[in-house]
């Protein structure tokens, strides 16, 4: 099957295809969209219910859209906010502190039936989850998406050098988890 450019999505979008062009960008973003917010929510079933939610809403935001940004980017920014909303408002409806919420996901990591990581890796996911949220968006979107500053900035509305010292900070505070 052949793989379409963005432009040549969104082109196909305003042409009037706009089932098949959407049909197309989930299929196209459907797996990078999962992981990167199961690696904040953690929970599989929560990460499933999200996905759908961020397409429902990329959907009905897509012919609207300008092109300000790369259509990846834009999707992405819309899978962080609704990843970061849902934990917002976990904490809000369990009235957990800050720190507890991480030892909430940690709880869900270790009874997760879908994690198939071995005991360094969760060791390393466990650290991740110890990071303050930020820190954890900005880790997780560059260690395993290895995206670019420059993206990162347009998905989080932040600085490039600030993206630089969050990660930097982040790494630190890993390695030193993972090592102890």
């Amino acid at each position: 099957m052949k793989q379409y450019t963005d432009d040549e999505l969104l082109e196909k979008f305003r042409a009037g295809q706009t089932d098949m062009a959407f049909g197309l960008i989930v299929k196209k973003y459907q797996e990078s969209i999962y992981w990167h917010i199961r690696r904040l929510v953690i929970s599989h079933e929560d990460a499933n219910d999200l996905v759908q939610d961020v397409f429902i809403k990329v959907w009905e935001a897509l012919p609207k859209f300008r092109g300000d940004s790369a259509l990846y980017t834009w999707i992405y920014r819309i899978a962080t906010n609704e990843a970061l909303s849902f934990l917002k408002k976990k904490k809000r409806r369990y009235l957990l502190p800050v720190g507890d919420l991480s030892k909430q996901l940690e709880e869900t990591l270790e009874a997760d039936v879908y994690y198939q990581g071995n005991e360094m890796e969760k060791k390393l996911q466990k650290a991740i989850l110890a990071l303050p949220e930020k820190q954890r968006v900005i880790f997780n979107m560059r260690y395993f998406h290895e995206m670019k500053y420059e993206t990162m900035s347009e998905i989080l509305d932040t600085s490039v050098g600030a993206l630089k010292a969050s990660y930097h900070h982040a790494v630190k505070k890993v390695e030193k988890s993972v090592v102890s």
